[in-house]
């Protein structure tokens, strides 16, 4: 029986290793060479980025398998739709053409298409079926359909990516797109995942927190979060995560990529509010791990903290990656932002947002 085991854990471990070795949704690895220019970084610190206050250290192997039993084993009755989630379809000539007003689309979750002074941005572009390294890994998206698929989508000025775990870097929606787009920007060190997925050095920029560049009369500047990174066990907190500041001659945009709450969302808002508007994150929460997701009434104060003309709870709506329900998380933050006087907006997957205009769907996730 011992030896037994004992083959049987050596297959898994050398199993991982080729897994994570040779297939390519890994991503790539910082090499020795970056993490010496790394080390100029306020945020790197003993050979890995860190948070600018202190968060529980990283589960170990052991604790990662009870937390993923207990993930995969527990069963949430209103964990996910009882049925497809039905999107508002888009039309890709009507990207191509779209030179009005700045208006943002919402692909569920964190990902986003912005267009604003004539240029077509997107946002963590998250499109793939799964939020894993495999399909058989994860549990499925909760629409089955995009609004647009990325072969359908026109030409994208620029990428922005808030940090490197699956539901928000995914390696098939960047396959797709990588000739498409002319910028991708990233946080320190996601760049290597790019690279190994084929888009060239020239095409990458990364940036330290306050860091910004400025695309085509176009500011974006990485800010601070308060979260982790890793693609695999032996990559955790090599690469950095942001949050990101977009602003325009006359509109200043906010997306918190996955933070924990904390003050840095009242330095951001010093920094560069008010702002017209605010994606904030609003979803896979769980008391296990309160430093580094938020709770939905810790969302709209960030719309406070932000003084955010309009904010959106954004990382919730299609992927179940925690133990709540799957409307817990709009529910929640909009009776929050009712007691804070946070204008909220809760667009159907699919539909516009036009800044300046807070109608949406109302309670769209109820029919």
């Amino acid at each position: 029986m011992l030896l037994f085991l004992g083959i049987l854990i050596i297959t898994l471990i050398l199993g991982y290793i080729a897994f994570v070795t040779f297939y390519p949704s890994f991503g790539g690895d910082v090499s020795p060479a970056l993490q010496k220019e790394y080390e100029k970084s306020k945020n790197f610190k003993n050979g890995q980025f860190v948070n600018k206050k202190e968060v529980p250290e990283d589960l170990t192997f052991m604790e990662t398998l009870k937390l993923a039993r207990k993930f995969f084993f527990t069963k949430v009755p209103n964990g996910s739709p009882k049925q497809d989630i039905s999107v508002k379809k888009v039309d890709s000539t009507d990207i191509a053409e779209y030179s009005d007003s700045t208006r943002l689309i919402w692909f569920g979750h964190s990902a986003f298409l912005l267009q604003i002074d004539t240029r077509t941005i997107l946002i963590d572009p998250m499109f793939g079926k799964v939020a894993a390294p495999h399909d058989w890994l994860g549990t499925n998206r909760f629409n089955s359909e995009m609004p647009i698929e990325i072969e359908r989508l026109p030409k994208i000025d620029a990428v922005l990516i808030s940090h490197d775990h699956y539901d928000h870097l995914d390696y098939k929606s960047i396959k797709k797109l990588k000739d498409k787009v002319e910028m991708f920007y990233t946080p320190l060190g996601v760049g290597v995942h790019l690279e190994a997925w084929g888009i060239e050095k020239e095409r990458i920029s990364e940036l330290d927190w306050w860091q910004d560049v400025t695309f085509k009369e176009l500011k974006f500047t990485c800010t601070p979060a308060q979260h982790f990174s890793g693609r695999k066990f032996n990559n955790r907190q090599s690469t950095l995560w942001s949050s990101w500041v977009i602003q325009s001659r006359f509109e200043s945009i906010f997306f918190s990529g996955d933070s924990g709450y904390g003050p840095h969302f009242k330095e951001i808002g010093k920094a560069f509010g008010p702002f017209d508007f605010a994606m904030v994150e609003c979803g896979q929460y769980n008391k296990m791990w309160p430093d580094i997701h938020m709770f939905p009434e810790e969302t709209a104060q960030v719309g406070v903290d932000l003084d955010a003309k309009l904010v959106m709870p954004i990382h919730w709506g299609a992927f179940k990656l925690a133990l709540h329900d799957w409307t817990d998380p709009v529910e929640r933050v909009v009776k929050k932002a009712k007691e804070l006087d946070v204008d909220l907006v809760t667009p159907q997957i699919g539909e516009s947002i036009l800044l300046g205009n807070s109608d949406s769907s109302p309670n769209w996730w109820k029919e």
